[in-house]
């Protein structure tokens, strides 16, 4: 038996992991970890749900008998996980909040307080599955649901982090933790997921980031190389990006896509897609700063890379170039690849690790 701290986020995956926990007989406690919170004189105000997720969670948990507490991590997020997406939007990459958030927060900050508190692994309620080698290790493999795998948002764990953390869902689907949950009477077993940042809440990113970047206005540039508008600021798109824009679609409902941004002279570039965005579309990119959670691949060879949560993962080959990048070069078309962003690199349905497209 095992004394594990159980990371509730007030949805259901989370209590159903606890509710297996409890089941096969471990020391359960539990822990909302609060990681923002609409209070004035914080730099980053938003309407975030986390009361109403901390009254889920705290019911979830008297429900099953477990000992549950907030945990303050306001602080450590503000400085890491915060700072990081306000940085990268600054620097005109395309960072991903929620990849970085589970490195540095759930299975960094959380999982160092509760290994000092003496527990033995903290658990949460991501689809993907731990498995153990017999050398010691651990590899991380995809969540068993193909539609809810969740292993790309772990792509940057290491494996001091693996080997202290449990996902008891991730043999299930999505359907079966639901049954599971209404088996068990759990109060939230119908709850809608969540989705999105937080601290974000109801306010969207780009007024988000008009407290931290100043505007920077200049040109957007269509393919023929005439200015048809003006930006506010490059920091507010993203490569491949459709909506919101501010430009009209053509009359024959052709739509703007971003392809460029060129931080030297503050210039927006766009094109209709295809035929005019056929140079968006990429057979290989080139990534670095690479974590491995178990150990790293050994020379170029054949993998699986998925390059974004939904995307599916594609045959790919992996070639180091010495410079401490890689190429990875796609068996099927790639759309929009854009710096900052992060790759995960799979064999079978092994998570070997993640990088960062350069």
């Amino acid at each position: 038996m095992s004394k594990i701290l159980v990371a509730l986020s007030g949805g259901v995956d989370s209590a159903v992991a606890a509710l297996l926990l409890k089941q096969q007989g471990h020391e359960v406690h539990a822990a909302y970890f609060r990681t923002w919170m609409n209070e004035e004189g914080l730099p980053f105000p938003g309407e975030c749900p986390w009361e109403d997720d901390v009254r889920n969670a705290h019911t979830v948990a008297a429900h099953l008998g477990l000992p549950f507490r907030v945990i303050d991590l306001v602080k450590d997020y503000r400085e890491t996980v915060v700072e990081y997406l306000v940085d990268g939007y600054r620097r005109g990459l395309t960072p991903n909040p929620d990849i970085v958030c589970n490195r540095e927060m759930k299975f960094g900050v959380f999982l160092r307080r509760a290994l000092a508190e003496g527990y033995d692994a903290i658990a949460t309620g991501h689809y993907a599955r731990r498995r153990a080698n017999v050398d010691g290790t651990f590899d991380l493999l995809e969540g068993l649901d193909q539609n809810k795998d969740q292993s790309y948002f772990l792509a940057l764990l290491r494996q001091d982090q693996l080997a202290k953390a449990l996902f008891p869902i991730g043999e299930l689907t999505k359907p079966e933790v639901r049954r599971l949950a209404a088996d068990a009477a759990l109060p939230n077993a119908a709850r809608k997921d969540s989705q999105g940042i937080c601290f974000l809440g109801q306010v969207p990113v780009q007024d988000f980031l008009e407290r931290h970047i100043p505007d920077a206005p200049g040109p957007i540039v269509n393919a023929a190389g005439k200015v048809i508008g003006q930006h506010r600021g490059l920091h507010r798109y993203t490569i491949g990006q459709r909506k919101g824009i501010g430009l009209p679609s053509n009359t024959d409902q052709k739509y703007f896509v971003v392809v460029k941004k060129d931080f030297a002279t503050q210039t927006l570039h766009v094109a209709f897609d295809l035929p005019e965005t056929k140079w968006l579309y990429t057979d290989s990119a080139h990534a670095a700063n690479f974590t491995w959670i178990n150990q790293p691949l050994a020379g170029e060879q054949d993998i699986l890379a998925r390059v974004r949560y939904r995307d599916k993962a594609v045959a790919t080959h992996y070639k180091p170039l010495g410079d401490g990048t890689v190429e990875l070069r796609f068996q099927s078309t790639q759309r929009g690849l854009a710096p900052g962003q992060v790759v995960a690199i799979y064999q079978d349905r092994v998570l070997l690790g993640g990088g960062v497209f350069v």
